[in-house]
């Protein structure tokens, strides 16, 4: 089970994007706190505390206490350039509510496994966390597979991992894979001759980019005048 986060909160007397700079100007984040039927409430949260949740790695399937208030984070937004967060969406639950949430997967036992172990194989993940439809007090960190006995060809399907007592997959209508294990990438002689001829293009390319230009004199003799030809 996911540990309870908890964060303080400061109610926000303006809203809109001058006050929201303010806030972040002074080290602050601003958030709301939406659901149960309930008025959305816009608060502001400091940055540090903010930044030391997300480290855990978990905060996005954490119960989070804002206040006292229980919620479940929805989304981050992050600065593009400096990637701090700028907003938060929480969304209030009840202790037992029913709510959907991203699982992180951990793969365990590879040693154990003779396509990967013996047969040089690569795990080819193509799902790193599955989506849950779990009651909010029961809330797992990580869902961890064995991939103790797999061959080269075996794929992992959401039918064949063991989920929590009361979890269920979000989506339900097919029996989605999660990883494959692949055989070992080997060049191929097509492969390297085509990157030999990839190699000779460019090398062309470049000689013909410093090759010299002739361009004719304005001058009516029969003279031209060589200028090298630069490079874009």
């Amino acid at each position: 089970m996911s540990d309870q986060l908890t964060l303080a909160a400061e109610t926000r007397d303006r809203v809109g994007k001058g006050a929201s700079r303010a806030l972040r100007r002074d080290g602050r984040v601003p958030a709301v706190i939406y659901g149960l039927n309930q008025e959305p409430t816009s608060v502001h949260l400091e940055e540090k505390a903010l930044m030391k949740a997300l480290m855990t790695g978990h905060f996005m399937n954490s119960v989070v206490m804002v206040n006292g208030v229980r919620t479940l984070p929805k989304d981050v937004s992050f600065h593009p350039v400096s990637d701090r967060p700028i907003h938060v969406d929480f969304l209030r639950i009840g202790e037992h509510s029913t709510v959907t949430v991203a699982v992180p997967i951990v793969f365990a036992d590879e040693d154990d496994a003779p396509g990967i172990k013996k047969g040089k194989g690569v795990l080819n993940i193509t799902r790193h966390e599955i989506e849950l439809v779990v009651d909010a007090s029961d809330i797992p960190s990580e869902i961890t597979i064995s991939l103790a006995g797999l061959e080269i060809g075996d794929s992992i399907h959401i039918s064949d991992v063991k989920l929590p007592k009361g979890a269920t997959p979000a989506i339900d209508d097919r029996d989605f894979a999660i990883a494959t294990i692949v055989p070992p990438t080997v060049p191929t002689v097509e492969d390297e001759e085509l990157e030999a001829e990839v190699a000779e293009a460019q090398a062309a390319e470049a000689a013909a980019e410093d090759e010299p230009v002739v361009e004719p004199n304005d001058d009516d003799n029969d003279d031209d005048k060589i200028t090298p030809q630069k490079k874009d």
